[in-house]
């Protein structure tokens, strides 16, 4: 089995942004969440709904970003 980086989507009151994607990076978007529903038995009708958890785990991981925001190079407000 595929070790994937996203599990169980949190429900959680949204903020609303507009984003452009390639076409072949929604290709991949699509493929992910058919993959995350196989795998989690989630039903995920809407892929976009992936965009906001990928965002948060890329920036949880970026060790770069975490070492700003802990000498308080960059606004976490």
């Amino acid at each position: 089995m595929v070790t994937l980086k996203l599990s169980i989507l949190p429900n959680d009151k949204p903020l609303k942004v507009t984003v452009e994607l390639p076409a072949a990076v929604h290709r991949d978007l699509v493929a992910y969440a058919e993959l995350l529903e196989k795998q989690s038995d989630q039903r995920i009708p809407d892929p976009s709904k992936l965009i906001a958890p990928m965002v948060q785990r890329f920036m949880a991981t970026d060790r770069g970003f975490a070492r700003a925001k802990r000498t308080q190079l960059v606004s976490t407000a």
